[in-house]
Formats: C-alpha cells, sequence, structure tokens
C-alpha cells in the first residue's frame, strides 16, 4: 500500500473521531483546558484529507451492526472541503467570542457533536451510516441554537427540533424504501433503485420533506429565520453555510441524476427552487435584524442548487458538468455566507477609525458582492456554470429561466444591501473584536476569494457552452445597487420598527391559529384526565405539549404491556452488534 492511501486511511475514521475524542476530553477535569483549546482544530483531518490527491482508498468496518463504509468521491470531497472550512473557521472565531461566556464547555459539547455529525456525512457510503451522521448532526445542533437561553432561542429551539425529529422519520421511511428495492445498503445503489422501484413518486416526497427540512424548502423552511439568529454568531455560521448544505448533499447522493429523465418532478423541483429564491429575498426585505436578513438569504441561495437539481432530472446526459456546478454553488456559498455570519461578529469594528473599519467594511462587502454574482466573485464563476442548462429545462422553462435568474441577481444585491444598512452600527461605544474573532473571519474570507478564483484543489474546471458575458453579471448587481441608494435616499432611517413579517413567517400564522384549539384541547384534558388535578395544564397549555404527553402516555403504556417485546428487541440489538 502506498503511503498517500495509507494517509487516507487513517485520515478517513479520524475525520468524524477526533471531534468525539475532544469531546469526551472536555468532561474530564485533567483534560478540559486542553480540549477547550483542542476545538477550533478538531476538522484539520476532514481538510487534509479533502486537500489530498484522489485516491480509491475507502475504509470499511464489517462489524458495525449492518456494516461501515467510509470513502470520499468527488462529490463528497468539495462538501467536505467546504465543511471542515467552516468549522475551522467557527471555532477559530468561537474562541474569541465566547471567551468571556460562562457556559462555553456546553456549546462546544454541542459544537463538537454537531461537528462530528456534519464531517461524516460526506464520507459515509451507506444509508447506515449516513442517517447516522445526519441525525448526530441534526440534534446536537438543537444545544447550539437554545445556547443563550432567551425565551426566543427557546422558542426556536423548540420549533428546530420538532421539524428535526418530523425529518428524522421521513428520512427514516424514505431511506428503508430505498435499501428494500435496492437489495444494498450503498449510497451508489440508490439512485439506479429509485430509478426502477414502483414507489419513486413516493420516495421522492419523502426525501425531499426529509431533506428539504435541513436545506430550507419553502414551506418547510420556518426553523432557520428562527434558529438562526437565536445561535452564537459561531454556530450560525455553521448552521448557515455547512449544515443546511446536507439536506443537498443528501438530495445528491440519492436522486437518479444522469439516470433518468423525470420531467414532472423536474418541473416540481424548479418550481420549488424558483419559490426559494424570491420568496426569501421579498421576505429577507422586510426584516430589521442582520442575522434574519441572512437566514432569508440563505432560503433564497439554496433555490438555485435546488433548481439545478431540477435541471439535472430533466437532462441526465448534461449531469457531469451540471453536477459539478450544482457542487461549486454549494461550495461558494457556504464560504460566502460563513463570512457574512461571522462578519456580523465583526460588526463593532465599523465603530472604530481608520485601517480597521475600512478591512471590517471591505470584509463585510466582498461575501455581499460575491453572493450577488459580481464579476470576479465566486457567484460569477458559479452562476456562470449553472445558468447556461437552462436552455434543457422542460417545457416553457428555456425562455423564462434566464430573465428570472438575472431579476433573482438583483433582489440578492437589494438583500445584501439591507443586510449591510441593518448591521451599520448607530452610536454606542465600540468593543473591538478579539484577535481570533480575526483569524477565524480572515480564513472565511481566504478561502472565499480561492474559490472565485478557481485555486481551490479539488476543484476541476467548470464549463458550459455559451457562458453569459460580462454585462449580464453586471447589470442585475448594478440596478440593484442604485435601487438601495434611491430607497435609502426616499425613505431615511426612521428608527428600526418591528419586522413588517415576523421571523418564522407562515409558522406565525399557524401558531395563532393553533390558540383556540390548544385552549379547548386543555380544557378536554384537565376534565378526563385520569391523574391528580396537580398534573392539570395551566392556562396557555399549548397544543405540542398536549400531543407529547399523549405520545409519551401511550408509549408507556404500551411497554408496560409488551415487556418481553422490549427485552428481545435489546438482546437482537446486542446479538447484531456482536455478530
Amino acid at each position: 500500500m502506498t503511503a498517500p492511501a495509507l494517509l487516507h486511511l487513517i485520515l478517513l475514521p479520524l475525520t468524524p473521531l477526533l471531534p468525539l475524542a475532544v469531546f469526551a476530553a472536555l468532561w474530564w477535569r485533567r483534560t478540559q483546558g486542553m480540549a477547550l483549546r483542542l476545538v477550533p482544530w478538531a476538522p484539520l483531518p476532514g481538510l487534509l484529507l479533502a486537500l489530498l490527491p484522489d485516491q480509491a482508498a475507502s475504509f470499511v468496518v464489517p462489524w458495525l451492526l449492518l456494516g461501515g463504509h467510509l470513502g470520499l468521491d468527488a462529490t463528497g470531497r468539495v462538501f467536505l472541503l467546504l465543511i471542515a472550512l467552516l468549522w475551522l473557521a467557527a471555532g477559530i472565531h468561537a474562541q474569541g467570542y465566547l471567551a468571556d461566556d460562562e457556559r462555553r464547555r456546553r456549546f462546544f459539547a454541542f459544537f463538537l457533536l454537531a461537528m462530528s455529525g456534519n464531517l461524516g456525512l460526506p464520507l459515509a457510503l451507506d444509508l447506515l451510516d449516513f442517517y447516522f451522521f445526519f441525525a448526530l448532526m441534526s440534534f446536537s445542533a438543537y444545544g447550539l441554537v437554545v445556547h443563550e437561553g432567551s425565551p426566543f432561542a427557546l422558542r426556536a429551539g423548540r420549533v428546530y427540533l420538532y421539524l428535526v425529529m418530523l425529518g428524522e422519520v421521513l428520512l427514516f421511511v424514505a431511506l428503508v424504501l430505498v435499501a428494500w428495492e435496492s437489495d444494498s445498503l450503498l449510497l451508489a445503489d440508490a439512485g439506479a433503485a429509485m430509478a426502477r422501484a414502483p414507489q419513486r413518486d413516493l420516495i421522492l416526497l419523502l426525501l425531499l420533506a426529509g431533506f428539504g427540512i435541513k436545506a430550507g424548502l419553502v414551506p418547510l423552511h420556518v426553523w432557520l429565520p428562527l434558529a438562526h439568529p437565536a445561535a452564537p454568531v459561531p454556530a450560525s455560521a455553521v448552521l448557515s453555510g455547512a449544515m443546511i448544505k446536507a439536506g443537498l448533499l443528501g438530495l445528491l447522493r440519492l436522486l437518479p441524476l444522469g439516470l433518468v429523465v423525470w420531467p414532472a418532478w423536474a418541473q416540481v423541483l424548479i418550481l420549488a427552487g424558483l419559490a426559494m429564491v424570491f420568496f426569501g429575498v421579498l421576505v429577507g426585505l422586510t426584516q430589521t435584524q442582520a442575522k434574519t436578513v441572512l437566514a432569508y438569504s440563505s432560503i433564497s441561495q439554496m433555490g438555485f442548487p435546488m433548481l439545478g437539481l431540477g435541471l439535472g432530472l430533466a437532462q441526465p446526459g448534461a449531469w457531469p458538468l451540471l453536477g459539478a456546478a450544482v457542487a461549486l454553488y454549494a461550495l461558494h456559498h457556504g464560504l460566502a455566507k460563513g463570512a457574512l455570519f461571522l462578519g456580523v461578529g465583526m460588526a463593532d469594528g465599523l465603530r472604530e477609525r481608520g485601517m480597521r473599519r475600512a478591512l471590517t467594511l471591505a470584509g463585510l462587502l466582498l461575501p455581499a458582492l460575491a453572493l450577488a454574482g459580481a464579476p470576479l466573485t465566486s457567484g460569477a464563476l458559479a452562476k456562470s456554470a449553472l445558468k447556461p442548462f437552462a436552455a434543457g429545462a422542460p417545457g416553457f422553462w428555456p425562455d423564462w429561466l434566464p430573465g428570472l435568474l438575472s431579476l433573482a441577481a438583483l433582489g440578492t444585491t437589494l438583500l445584501m444591501a439591507r443586510f449591510l444598512y441593518v448591521l451599520w452600527p448607530r452610536g454606542g461605544a465600540a468593543h473591538p473584536p478579539r484577535p481570533s474573532m480575526w483569524g477565524g473571519w480572515a480564513l472565511a474570507l481566504g478561502a472565499l476569494i480561492l474559490c472565485g478564483g478557481g485555486l481551490l484543489p479539488v476543484m476541476g474546471p467548470v464549463s458550459a457552452p455559451g457562458e453569459p458575458k460580462l454585462w449580464g453579471l453586471l447589470w442585475p448587481v448594478g440596478a440593484g445597487i442604485l435601487l438601495a441608494a434611491l430607497a435609502l435616499w426616499r425613505f431615511p432611517s426612521r428608527g428600526r420598527p418591528a419586522p413588517l413579517v415576523p421571523p418564522g413567517d407562515l409558522l406565525v400564522p399557524l401558531e395563532a391559529a393553533a390558540t383556540p384549539a390548544a385552549r379547548l384541547l386543555a380544557r378536554l384534558w384537565s376534565r378526563v384526565t385520569p391523574y391528580s388535578p396537580r398534573l392539570r395544564p395551566p392556562p396557555g397549555f399549548w397544543w405540542h405539549n398536549l400531543a407529547l404527553l399523549l405520545s409519551l402516555h401511550e408509549a408507556e403504556a404500551a411497554l408496560r404491556r409488551l415487556p418481553v417485546a422490549g427485552l428481545a428487541f435489546v438482546v437482537i440489538l446486542l446479538l447484531l452488534l456482536i455478530l
């Protein structure tokens, strides 16, 4: 075995295991201080693995339940690079951002667990490993969302957790159906199995719902504008830049892209992508907090790769180039959005004078212009690679998509202008960012610059016929800047009123409509409950609490009726682990 192949074999399991090892060291008093210092560097094995030359090495664990299989292909390499870079940058930034936080050990514990799951996803080559890493990442992120402990953070965490549980159930059912049809647990066999499955429409619907929750698919997006503002800045950076890409990676792994023409679902995904693009812009422009604007921007930007998936289902022959363009867009967006969220933590630099203020402003403008698709940025490269494939869209889309994509770029420019406007400090004393915060932010910005120049080593040439001319990239950004300047001149600042559309948008009327039903159910529960009056719900008892109590009661009753079955399940599980 060659030295590079041996290094790959070592780094493959070490990539998700090192964060877990640092997590374990956090809880031993003798190693706690060292572990806190090592947290930012836990993604280094993953980053090194992504930067190494291609190798065919894989890591197989036959004794792990039904077997584990880790490896790295071209798509996984791009996602691993993005994930490792963002967790490294966010970890370095977090050392300074949370230096005075008494609960930082708890934050870093959840940070490491979510990091392990996120880093493992691009390496998972079988359904079980992918599902395990996806669940580990999703549930651990709850601790990041609720870290502040404020009522807003707790509400955001509750909404996030409910949607995560729903998504995990839907995803599990979809993966079982895929495994049953393919008679294999390998992800490489999933696409072909879906292409021939009699229930392929149901499977795709379940996958879209399960992964769409993580990817911000409208109307399953409602957790994003709540969770991102609630979490600390370093957590928001990885939530929006890295973890949101898990849904996209899952769809790339499981859909029959490049295998079949699926025009009906191609239309659905194109419509879903456009709905995300314009919904995120329209609602984001009404927000008054910088992190909420960025959250809606994430919903909007994730619509572009979703649209790319729809184009891929319409033209399987073009998928090799189109798939590379979708992966490039994910890399560009993740780096740009991570840099913008970390930039929120650097906003106090705008209060200073001289070089620091200029550097802070430049560091905010660079990723904002990249998201808008300005020339000579990573956004221009990614959109130039994706846009030509609109000609192969089904139906009337070839005539409409180019104009809609240019209009979307104009909307993104307006949204970035809105972000800079609400972020700009208004009075107050300056609190200069700590050096480690500058270091993490500089890493994210440097990676974004390299991405724009096509200099990242994992990126092959992304080319397509008929790339748009400079004018096609320039006019939406220029028009957006002019419209933003006109709006600022015509409607000068008059304070910061409440947003026209509350964060969570569609969730707000649903909660309002559910309140009368919740009160009625609470009254009925207080009348029919067989328990002590002390357990009767207080006024304002919410419907989701009642549903949870009823579910737990039924589960407890079932376990009491079936103690032998529960014991048998544990025994079978132990036998599977041993054999």
